[in-house]
């Protein structure tokens, strides 16, 4: 009777056992794969997740920035002990080909050091070292983590299990941790400086902490410090996916945010008393079609609204005045429209 019931506890045990791996690795992000892997050369790339978004033909050149200072790159690299995020966010952006990537890392330090070396005349002639060859980057793109560690409930959900049994059951609940990340990416737009686009991303993955019960990393476990080994890496991994599918799902439908009078030309909010003069100050839209107004270049409604009048009225007076002709209200067309 007693062999019996040691082999029924075995098999309860190995039963429950089985339920909790198996419903720790449904939850695993990418199934336990990395999110993020594979290779890309140019448009071309292999072993990219099947869940990323693609781009039929880039949408510009992207440099990836990340902010050493922050705090999050702290609780990253020292924590969790994992590496910076610019690798893994360029291979994504690569395979997915809606943006060309451009180097500004350390290996822009190693670009600069040759072509120190031509223009000393080191190098051979025929190395074709010269200057107007570099890209530039269109946007940068900012990441950024956000983490959040708690315990599963799972101990609660085994306290009824008595004996040696629940002992040991409750030492793998224990175990278990819930581990949660989200992501931010701010895209900006590198000649304005306009923030074009902002995507959050999350995933949540459950394991074993330090993977000691499951042996699959070993005592080494966040110190092996690769994002294809650890749960903390895959599932940092799979939230900046997912912050990347929802940037590019939102700058495919991307329209301009429009300013009346421009950008950066002092708003449609302007505070009282402040300047007119200089660079634009608080120069409106209507005050311009009262001044074209003046000038006989504009005809219509004084709305402060831009239309095809107003744009056509603007050019007129770029054209006669030696200005650029682009139709905006422009800081040039400010100070020349307050001149006269």
């Amino acid at each position: 009777m007693q062999s019996y019931r040691l082999k029924s506890g075995f098999r309860m045990f190995g039963i429950l056992a089985t339920t909790l791996l198996a419903g720790c690795a449904q939850m695993q992000v990418g199934g336990g794969k990395n999110p993020v892997g594979g290779s890309a050369a140019g448009s071309a790339s292999t072993g990219a997740a099947s869940k990323l978004e693609h781009c039929p033909r880039p949408l510009g050149t992207l440099a990836v920035e990340e902010n050493i200072n922050d705090p999050w790159y702290a609780v990253l690299t020292q924590q969790y002990k994992l590496p910076s995020t610019v690798p893994l966010i360029r291979l994504m952006v690569q395979q997915s080909n809606c943006f060309v990537v451009v180097d500004r890392g350390r290996a822009m330090d190693s670009m600069m050091g040759e072509r120190g070396l031509a223009a000393s005349g080191e190098l051979r002639g025929s190395s074709h070292m010269g200057h107007g060859q570099m890209v530039a980057a269109d946007y940068i793109v900012t990441p950024s983590i956000q983490f959040s560690e708690h315990t599963g409930g799972a101990q609660g959900a085994l306290s009824a299990i008595g004996g040696s049994y629940g002992a040991i059951l409750g030492a793998v609940a224990a175990s278990m941790k819930s581990s949660e990340a989200s992501t931010t990416m701010m895209l900006t737009d590198t000649r304005s400086g306009v923030q074009v686009a902002a995507a959050q991303g999350s995933a949540k993955n459950i394991d074993f902490a330090g993977g000691a019960l499951l042996g699959q990393f070993g005592t080494g476990g966040a110190n092996m410090g690769a994002y294809s080994q650890t749960p903390e890496g895959k599932v940092i991994a799979a939230a900046f996916l997912d912050a990347y599918n929802q940037m590019v799902q939102s700058v495919r439908n991307y329209a301009p945010q429009r300013v009346a009078g421009g950008l950066g030309t002092g708003g449609v909010l302007a505070v009282d008393g402040a300047s007119k003069q200089g660079t634009g100050g608080s120069y409106s839209l209507a005050d311009a079609q009262r001044k074209l107004a003046e000038l006989g270049l504009y005809t219509s409604k004084v709305d402060g609204l831009p239309g095809p009048g107003t744009s056509h009225a603007i050019s007129t007076f770029q054209q006669a005045n030696g200005l650029s002709v682009t139709g905006q209200l422009d800081a040039a067309t400010v100070n020349a429209l307050q001149a006269r």
